[in-house]
């Protein structure tokens, strides 16, 4: 495949930075951080322009915070500045990576997300015979055990400007010996690159027809015991010979038995949102967030929970009921009395 160069020159115009500034902002412009930049918009391009193409440009110290939900994590939110240069980056390379992913790679995509990969693994359990088996597996630590070096080797196949490349990999450092940190917007693509390998390992040498991954959460359908099986033991040789990552955990059973995958209580016949979701959707009515309600009611728009949360509403939270969008109270008439 033949390497694209030429990608600083392009990235780091003033008005490529200007682009990428606007797009940084977007949801963003009554934040601190982004009124402070616009105040001076014109100086701050300009200085980013400058430290970029003199090769001194190096990213602020980024601001930690805990996170605990889904489980805790570190978050490492970047400058504003630095954020308009990891655009300026996302906006040439996300269309040179997205066309080597496969479909069934779902996180951090346009046109992807939890809904789509969701709707493929129902698919895929529908296609699959009952009693043939399903393969869930998690890495370990994911963000975390990313190898730089493997990372720049990957996007250097793809990329043969240097100084591009440079940049590019100051938003994977942040001060330990291994991974990257969670919080920038390149992490998010950093990670679909890492684990591409994988996805074409997947499919081309074990030959699944039916697989899909979100994150580093990726599941194989409808195989035998047996397969499956071979299988792990293949994917976890290629994980550590290949990625220098491991699993934390895996899962074989019968397709029959459905999986819990992105959020969602999955079957043949029928969907569920988590028990997570249900506790925060009860926390967010007996707070009165409706727009956490409406967060949650969209996140069960195709399962059975979908009913259930609206008579909680209505039932127990009628104020807050007659405070959603007319679709949801229309919708409750229409959907189904599924528990």
């Amino acid at each position: 495949m033949k390497r694209i160069g030429y990608l600083f020159e392009q990235a780091f115009t003033l008005d490529a930075l200007y682009q990428a500034w606007a797009d940084a902002s977007r949801g963003k412009r009554g934040k601190r951080a982004t009124l402070e930049f616009a105040r001076n918009l014109g100086s701050n391009i300009e200085s980013l322009h400058q430290e970029l193409h003199a090769g001194i440009y190096k990213p602020q110290q980024y601001t930690q915070f805990m996170v605990y939900e889904p489980k805790p994590r570190t978050i490492y939110a970047p400058a504003f500045r630095d954020l308009v240069v990891q655009h300026a980056i996302y906006r040439l390379i996300y269309p040179i990576f997205n066309r080597t992913f496969i479909d069934q790679s779902y996180a951090c995509r346009k046109g992807k997300g939890t809904h789509a990969a969701a709707d493929y693994a129902q698919k895929a359990l529908r296609a699959s015979a009952p009693n043939s088996y399903l393969l869930q597996m998690d890495i370990k630590r994911f963000f975390y055990s990313i190898d730089r070096a493997v990372l720049r080797t990957q996007i250097e196949r793809q990329i043969k400007d240097k100084r591009f490349v440079d940049v590019m990999m100051q938003f994977a450092d942040y001060g330990q010996p291994v991974g990257i940190p969670i919080g920038n917007l390149l992490s998010q693509t950093y990670a679909l690159i890492y684990l591409n390998p994988l996805d074409h390992f997947i499919k081309r040498n074990l030959g699944a027809r039916r697989y899909c991954r979100y994150v580093d959460d990726f599941v194989i359908f409808g195989w035998t015991r047996e397969r499956c099986l071979a299988a792990l033991s293949s994917i976890v040789a290629f994980l550590r010979d290949t990625l220098n990552l491991g699993l934390s955990r895996y899962s074989l059973h019968k397709v029959k038995r459905g999986l819990n995958f992105v959020g969602y209580r999955t079957w043949q016949s029928t969907r569920f949102v988590r028990k997570h979701s249900l506790y925060a959707f009860t926390k967010a009515a007996k707070s009165g967030a409706v727009e956490a309600a409406i967060s949650i009611l969209g996140h069960a728009a195709k399962t059975a929970s979908k009913h259930h949360l609206l008579t909680t509403l209505k039932e127990h939270f009628h104020d807050l009921f007659i405070r959603l969008p007319k679709t949801y109270r229309r919708s409750y008439h229409a959907l189904p009395q599924t528990a």
